[in-house]
């Protein structure tokens, strides 16, 4: 009987905890979608300003472009007597878009005709990415559960620059990789690991998601 009423306790205990793990995640994905809808805002808000310019760039140069965002993110989190929030949270979702840009051109290739698509098709190709990176993140999230959220947003800085540096050798290898994942899968890693920081900035009451 003991037993019996033991396994029931770890039975509803066991279902408490499935269920926190679900709303965190649920909470998670809001959130992701928050900071997304806002960096889409921003994107087409530069499109409309300034048109798809950003089209006649070569990988490497939207490579180069994330790195010194990085490294600019880096710099400043080192300078502890700076009020500088805002500033970063700014260059995290440069990251997103920059990211996301370099995914459109890995998969339309670079231009000399930056008008050579058409916005709205670009829009429906910057959500179909969005999408995809949202259903990555449920999946991390599924099998490793939220310890991102014990981490530091200077752990996702020094996490986004590795990727980058490997993104950068992969360039350098002319995509002649031996076992590695593509540059795709590392600039959705960097999307997240951006979101991730925003999360934590929101939650600190330093970034609106609305």
């Amino acid at each position: 009987m003991y037993c019996e009423l033991s396994l029931m306790k770890v039975k509803i205990f066991a279902n408490k905890v499935i269920f926190v793990k679900s709303e965190v995640l649920s909470k998670t994905i809001e959130q992701f979608d928050g900071i997304l809808k806002k960096s889409k805002a921003l994107f087409l808000a530069k499109s409309q300003d300034y048109g798809p310019s950003w089209r006649v760039l070569r990988p490497s140069s939207l490579t180069d472009q994330l790195y010194i965002k990085a490294a600019r993110i880096r710099s400043l989190e080192k300078k502890k007597d700076q009020k500088v929030e805002d500033d970063i949270t700014g260059e995290y979702m440069a990251l997103i878009n920059y990211s996301i840009m370099a995914i459109i051109q890995e998969i339309f290739g670079f231009t000399e005709d930056h008008l050579d698509i058409a916005m709205d098709k670009l829009q429906n190709k910057y959500e179909e990415i969005v999408l995809e990176t949202r259903t990555l993140l449920e999946a991390k999230n599924h099998d490793y559960g939220e310890a991102w959220r014990m981490m530091r947003v200077s752990s996702f800085t020094d996490l986004i620059l590795v990727k980058l540096l490997r993104i950068k050798q992969m360039e350098a290898n002319d995509q002649d990789n031996l076992v590695s994942e593509g540059p795709k899968s590392n600039f959705q890693d960097i999307i997240n690991y951006a979101v991730f920081a925003l999360i934590k900035f929101s939650e600190e009451g330093k970034f609106e998601l609305k």
